[in-house]
């Protein structure tokens, strides 16, 4: 007898990964994000009321009071599903230089860039949420060659990747979910990586303090307001601090709690309704420039 899938289809903002690690159901088979539509995918002997009930609520708990509203169950042959989940997933350009693509698809790197494998898992990360994409085209912009990286929450690696591909000399990435670890290190064997990318279960609280050229940070609002006056440990003098995960609704609040702990925000890129920020210590007299980009390279 044929297997039957659960295909759900959620028009939301909510990223992929924090909802999945809600939810902690190991039945979901991935996920994928195409602009504001998030697809999840079950075997549909694993599916019941209760799992929708679930999603439903994990989808209110990370602020998207219309769940009840955007959510789409469709029940799937096996056929189907293969044909439905892998043209569900497509490359995804960010910035000029980065192509993310799946193991199936031959799609070219762009000029003068490079191209990561990114098979989606249970979604720690594959390069579709806005989050991700607005810190990936920093990094094109401020990696020189030689620096020392720290990304916080590095869920599938995919910005310590990219700042290696980019020129950086060594990169540290660290998340709290020994799953997502396991993930990013079985991608970084894909992509070829060795001894210059290392991963570690951590938080970055259980850290040493030891100074980095960069630290990139893409959490959700919460934690970086926590750690306002933690990252200031794992800086050089000078260096940066990439911070992504926040509402644009939320930007004054975190500015004000980033001032009060010595840092000013620099830059601020918008899409969407995301925010990322260049933040440095010190340097109060800089202006903020204040950037809307665009969707797509």
């Amino acid at each position: 007898m044929a297997k039957e899938y659960i295909e759900v289809r959620v028009s939301t903002s909510v990223d992929a990964g924090e909802l999945l690690g809600l939810l902690e159901d190991s039945s979901c088979l991935g996920s994928c994000e195409s602009g504001r539509v998030l697809l999840l995918y079950w075997p549909q002997d694993c599916w019941d009321p209760m799992v929708l009930a679930s999603l439903k609520d994990a989808l209110q708990r990370l602020g998207d009071a219309s769940a009840g509203e955007t959510v789409t169950v469709t029940r799937l042959p096996e056929q189907d599903w293969n044909a439905r989940w892998a043209g569900s997933l497509q490359p995804v350009q960010l910035g000029p230089r980065v192509l993310i693509r799946q193991s199936w698809n031959e799609a070219p790197a762009p000029g003068g860039g490079f191209a990561l494998v990114i098979d989606p898992r249970r979604a720690f990360g594959t390069g579709y949420h806005v989050t991700t994409q607005l810190i990936v085209e920093w990094l094109q912009e401020m990696i020189c060659g030689g620096e020392r990286i720290l990304d916080v929450g590095t869920g599938s690696g995919i910005l310590a990747m990219v700042a290696l591909r980019l020129g950086a000399r060594s990169a540290l990435a660290i998340d709290n979910d020994p799953e997502a670890i396991e993930c990013a290190l079985e991608y970084a064997a894909v992509n070829g990586f060795g001894p210059e990318l290392e991963f570690r279960v951590a938080a970055l609280e259980d850290l040493r303090p030891e100074p980095f050229d960069l630290v990139a940070a893409n959490l959700d609002r919460r934690t970086l307001l926590s750690y306002g006056s933690v990252f200031r440990r794992y800086l050089k003098p000078g260096g940066c601090l990439l911070v992504s995960g926040l509402l644009t609704e939320d930007f004054p609040e975190f500015r004000a709690a980033l001032e009060s702990a010595g840092w000013t925000v620099r830059n601020r890129r918008d899409r969407e309704e995301w925010t990322a920020l260049e933040v440095r210590l010190g340097a109060g007299s800089q202006s903020l420039e204040t950037v809307r980009t665009p969707d797509r390279f």
